[in-house]
């Protein structure tokens, strides 16, 4: 089957949306797909099986010398064994050329672990901001991730609970709202523009569902001006695991509560809990 770079873009975009993918996820995948045909492009190709193995570690060679870090050409690369294994697939392409393609070895940094301290001084901090405190809130009581919080619609939201809807291959959960989660959504939702057109749980102020960089850029303020160094809006959900634990919350439950599709993703907090026992435990003796 021939077909030409942009075809097979527009094909892949569309596979990604049927598979339920996030929106977050799809975009980030387009555009790296993008970023590489218009690299093959400018070799003078135009189909996208005469992409080969070479062109693509030119194409990796190209953002190393244009400073791109191992862990954003490692994502990059995961995107276009992503397309190629579906360009295979579909039978566009015999081989796949990016099947042998090597990520870039890089450190990962352990997730970051808010202190009690910490994420009090978070909620002091945006507790002015309605719509911003109820984001925090949701994280911190639930753990939910950023693309599931994104995607919430008025709907899903029950008296006690949030319905977390189906995406990137994780089912759909009930996740249990509990006082301070239910009043900061509450205060949220009496301020919030009903007379938008948007279903968005967490809309902008002209009634346009928030985004996953708004959430961010949004919470990334609320860090500077609370004094919290290092810190990401990932690792609020790190920080319920985390304290989850130190509670004595049974791994399975708490491994259903945050959508993880397998137990060894919570176990790996352990260590981290251990760590942190150990820290306080040190503070105490002192």
């Amino acid at each position: 089957m021939v077909l030409d770079l942009k075809t097979a873009h527009s094909q892949f975009v569309d596979h990604l949306g049927s598979r339920r993918r996030a929106r977050a996820t799809i975009v980030a995948y387009s555009k790296d797909i993008e970023q590489l045909i218009e690299f093959i492009r400018n070799m003078g190709k135009t189909e996208i099986a005469d992409i080969s193995r070479d062109d693509i570690l030119a194409y990796l060679k190209k953002l190393t010398s244009d400073n791109y870090t191992p862990k954003s050409i490692s994502r990059k690369i995961n995107s276009i064994k992503t397309f190629f294994r579906f360009l295979k697939a579909s039978g566009v392409v015999g081989t796949d050329p990016a099947v042998e393609i090597e990520h870039p070895k890089y450190e990962v940094k352990p997730p970051r672990i808010l202190s009690k301290l910490e994420y009090r001084a978070l909620r002091d901090a945006c507790r002015a901001d309605t719509r911003t405190y109820a984001i925090v809130e949701l994280f911190l009581q639930t753990g939910i991730r950023i693309g599931e919080l994104a995607n919430l619609t008025l709907d899903d939201v029950r008296e006690n609970e949030l319905r977390i809807a189906p995406q990137e291959g994780h089912p759909e959960r009930m996740v249990p709202l509990n006082k301070a989660a239910r009043e900061a959504l509450n205060s949220y939702l009496e301020i919030r523009n009903k007379t938008g057109p948007s279903n968005a749980l967490f809309i902008t102020k002209t009634g346009k569902p928030l985004l996953i960089r708004n959430i961010r850029t949004a919470i990334d303020r609320y860090f500077r001006i609370a004094g919290i160094e290092n810190a990401k809006v990932n690792d609020l959900r790190h920080t319920f695991i985390a304290h989850h634990l130190m509670a004595g919350t049974p791994i399975t439950t708490l491994s259903k509560l945050v959508g993880h599709k397998r137990l060894s993703t919570t176990e790996k907090y352990l260590d981290l809990v251990k760590d942190k026992q150990a820290e306080s435990v040190k503070l105490e003796e002192l």
